[in-house]
Order: C-alpha cells, then structure tokens, then sequence
C-alpha cells in the first residue's frame, strides 16, 4: 500500500512538471491573462487628444513608476499590454471617461498610458 502512494505521488509529481509553463514565461503568461481582463487605459483621456494617450514603451520593459501627491508618492506596477498591429477602433465614448483635473495629483490623471511595444 505504501509503495503503491509513493509511486502514484511521484506520478502526480512529474505529471505537473511536464504541463506546467516554464518559469521564464510565468510573468508574460500572467501579463497575457491580466491584459485579457483590463482596458490598455484608465479612467482618464488626454485633454489634447479627447481620447486616452498610448506611450509605446520597449518590449522588456515589465513595470512603470506612477506619481502622486501624498504619501505613498510613488506605485511601481506591472505594465500588462502589448501594442500589436492593426487598429482597435475607437475607444468607445459611453464608458465615461474623466478629464483632466485643474490640479492632476496623480500622473493617471493625464490620460497618457503604458503599452509595452511589439516584438
């Protein structure tokens, strides 16, 4: 019976080593399943442009550093999105987008938003 629950625990073991995704690819996989779930923009659009700003960025780059008056003044966070050609469309105008703030307190509130450029 022992032997039988040592070999069958072995057996799950190496079942979930061959399936699993390497480890080099966990971040992008994960990156790939939050860019999925969320807009590439918040809730703000640019004032210049009427719509939210996408900043392409480097394809390695996997964080940006986001600003704010107070304390925590800085939030580092993941950058999610990848540029990829062909144009989406326009952002749609009934998802109620804010304007920039006479006195911005954090950069969000710009309208200009990080998207990782394409491979």
């Amino acid at each position: 019976m022992r032997r039988v629950l040592i070999a069958s625990l072995f057996g799950l073991a190496a079942a979930g080593f061959t399936t699993s995704v390497a480890a080099w690819e966990r971040p992008r996989e994960a990156a790939r399943r939050a860019a999925q779930c969320t807009p590439w923009h918040g809730p703000y659009f640019h004032a210049a442009w009427g719509s939210p700003v996408a900043l392409v960025v480097p394809p390695t780059a996997e964080y940006q550093t986001k600003w704010r008056w107070g304390v925590p003044a800085t939030q580092i966070s993941p950058i999610y999105h990848q540029f990829q050609l062909g144009y989406p469309g326009p952002v749609d105008p009934s998802i109620g987008l804010y304007a920039t703030p006479r006195w911005p307190s954090h950069t969000d509130q710009f309208g200009v938003y990080y998207v990782r450029g394409p491979w």
